[in-house]
């Protein structure tokens, strides 16, 4: 395991990642915000983007694909061939909080409310008393999609202490009954939620189709702590990991080097499964390597040999030791905020990282000069999942599973250490330039 070292931990070029990285979490609020503002970034940096309908270029050269709320990119180098491997670098673009519900205008008692879902495992008492907004995508009647965001408009209210004396013992929220968030005050049939998604969105409410809009927390993300050290945000479980291969990706589309096909897959859904057309378990990634190698000239042989010569490095963000609640953790191996990222281990296969795995991230940090840190669960706290073992299991790609450590997972308010973001993106560089 490589150690921390005191030299550039809180450099000025860590700190200005982070802080990119507040600017791209405020930029998504929703998995399709993050799909088009990876989007917008990457054409700004000279990729292209391709129409899955479409014929693709089979030449070398800088490429994405957007779909629904996963978003693909790659660099093709010059000299590749039906043989070349690809290095990846794979995460996820959802978060955990709350679905918008069909009929979503409700209340009762002069209030106006939100019927929503609980997507994924948020720690709900983490939303209560937030300014929250809606974000995601409406679908027209004739089939166009535009992206839709409100300002802060919902708040989940806490029941106030003299109603219930005995909520500090421990409080219980019925996810139906108590998780129905607050907009206005009025009559719900003589209200419309869709027509403030639709007047936010610029276009008539009479034309939505269909949505998907997810809540999400409205406050700006900050840096805290003694020095600056600690990094505070919504949605840091997944966007950066996001953000780091992306800032990688486009480092070294503009730098070169490097033999393999370097690619960023962020997919949807992880949270609730990874089971759709957009997520890790869905058919995105091997149409889209099928498609790339097909175009270089590859036979099914051809692909196999590529495939055994490629790597996925699965970027999910994972624990960092809790002070209050170390009995929670393994005891030997207790990773800490801003001492590096994590490499994820799992005897059971739910992180893919297997000695292979760890030598070859163990060689990428010591080339980047990045410090990092194991993970393990302790025995009787079993883990959760990532895309890593869904892509191992699809592909036969070599895996390895890795991460930044973060405090309040799942929260809708995340903190991690402010330079292990760009660590992250330092070697995710050394992958894509190996």
């Amino acid at each position: 395991m490589s150690t921390l070292g005191a030299a550039g931990e809180f450099s000025d070029e860590a700190r200005a990642h982070t802080r990119d990285l507040g600017d791209f979490v405020s930029a998504s609020p929703s998995s399709y915000h993050a799909a088009a503002e990876a989007a917008r970034r990457l054409t700004a940096a000279g990729f292209t983007s391709l129409d899955e309908a479409a014929d693709w270029p089979t030449r070398p050269g800088s490429y994405f694909v957007v779909r629904d709320g996963a978003i693909i990119a790659w660099v093709v180098p010059e000299g590749a061939g039906p043989r070349t491997g690809f290095h990846m670098l794979g995460s996820h673009t959802d978060s955990p909080s709350f679905k918008l519900k069909p009929k979503p205008t409700t209340g009762a008692h002069g209030w106006l409310q939100a019927g929503v879902e609980v997507y994924g495992g948020p720690l709900l008492n983490s939303w209560l008393d937030r300014e929250l907004l809606l974000a995601g995508r409406l679908v027209l009647t004739d089939g166009t999609e535009v992206l839709t965001r409100t300002e802060p408009l919902l708040r989940f209210p806490q029941l106030a202490i003299h109603l219930d004396r005995q909520v500090n013992d421990g409080l219980t929220l019925d996810k139906q009954r108590h998780m129905n968030p607050v907009w206005g005050t009025g009559v719900p049939a003589q209200e419309d939620l869709l027509a403030v998604l639709a007047d936010a969105a610029g276009v008539e409410a009479a034309r939505i189709g269909g949505y998907d809009v997810v809540v999400a927390d409205a406050q700006a993300p900050a840096e805290f702590g003694r020095d600056g050290a600690f990094f505070a945000s919504g949605r840091l479980d997944n966007l950066s990991s996001v953000h780091a291969s992306l800032v990688a990706l486009i480092e070294h589309a503009a730098t070169g080097g490097g033999e393999h096909i370097a690619m960023l897959t962020a997919f949807d859904h992880e949270e609730i499964g990874s089971g759709s057309r957009s997520g890790a378990a869905g058919p995105f990634l091997q149409e889209i390597l099928e498609r790339i190698s097909g175009g270089l000239g590859a036979t099914d042989a051809d692909r196999y040999r590529a495939y055994a010569d490629s790597v996925c490095v699965s970027a999910d963000a994972g624990h960092s030791i809790h002070p209050n609640y170390p009995e929670r953790h393994d005891p030997a191996n207790q990773p800490l905020l801003g001492a590096g990222p994590l490499l994820k281990i799992n005897a059971n296969q739910r992180y893919a990282t297997d000695g292979v795995g760890a030598a070859l991230w163990a060689r990428w940090c010591d080339e980047a000069g990045v410090p990092y840190q194991e993970f393990v669960s302790n025995n009787v706290m079993p883990c959760g999942s990532t895309i890593g073992p869904l892509t191992a299991t699809r592909l036969g790609v070599r895996t390895v599973d890795v991460g930044i450590p973060l405090l309040s997972m799942h929260s809708a308010r995340e903190m991690c250490g402010v330079a292990d973001p760009w660590r992250l993106a330092r070697v995710g560089v050394r992958l894509f330039s190996s």
